[in-house]
């Protein structure tokens, strides 16, 4: 009887990936073929149980599915990033486009839907891994505290749009978009920048999201004169500094 190959332990310097899903045969799946493929894993099977994971170890990214007992995925999204950028990956059979647009609103970083190919997961997880090593190894350039256009100010560290006495408000991935207009206000920023990913159904989304904003900030979002569209490239914001 040949005798077999043990499989080489991972590092303890691979990338840490969180898999949560109430499909007890799928997260066994998705932990032995992402460890083959180099990563370490942990798993989920509800919301509560993942709490009680990101409360113990520390995670380089998230695979969610958005069906499960109790909190859903898209309520464990909206929570969870609103305190942290660890990046995820919804992983679900929910495909249609309004769900797609309410992942990537809530911040998730990229969408593939069930069943999928293997292969694509691990390129997905990968591009989503490699951007945010270069995002953290980027320098910070300098970042204003607030911007203003017309009779808004929108207040950069904590995400918030005024006009007036009023708060406008914005949903995280409006708030998303508008910070990194407002970090290079009057400068031409390209719409792969602005998309979670550079897919062109996500270069769609950003229009969703860009036509949203303008309808909060423009007197008139079919001839805005704050958040213009620069064609071939992406937008800019107009503010009273630019």
């Amino acid at each position: 009887m040949a005798a077999q190959t043990a499989r080489a332990p991972v590092p303890d310097e691979a990338a840490h990936i969180l898999v949560i899903d109430d499909d007890r045969r799928l997260r066994d799946l998705l932990a032995r073929f992402l460890g083959e493929n180099g990563y370490r894993v942990t798993t989920a099977a509800s919301a509560a149980e993942a709490d009680a994971r990101l409360a113990q170890l520390v995670f380089d990214a998230i695979v969610l599915d958005i069906m499960m007992p109790g909190e859903n995925g898209f309520d464990f999204a909206r929570r969870f990033r609103a305190g942290s950028a660890i990046p995820i990956l919804m992983l679900t059979a929910r495909t249609q486009g309004p769900d797609r647009i309410n992942g990537l609103e809530l911040g998730v970083d990229d969408y593939l839907g069930k069943p999928f190919e293997p292969r694509e997961l691990l390129l997905r997880l990968g591009n989503i891994l490699r951007r945010t090593a270069a995002a953290e190894a980027a320098p910070t350039p300098h970042r204003p505290d607030f911007v203003r256009f017309g009779p808004f100010i929108y207040g950069l560290m904590r995400g918030e749009l005024r006009h007036g006495e009023e708060t406008i408000r914005l949903t995280e991935r409006e708030r998303e978009i508008l910070t990194a207009l407002a970090e290079r206000a009057g400068e031409h920023v390209p719409r792969e920048e602005l998309a979670s990913q550079g897919s062109a159904a996500n270069d769609r989304t950003i229009d969703v999201q860009i036509n949203r904003l303008r309808r909060k900030i423009e007197r008139d979002p079919a001839d805005p004169l704050y958040l213009q569209t620069v064609r071939g490239v992406g937008y800019r914001l107009v503010t009273d500094r630019a």
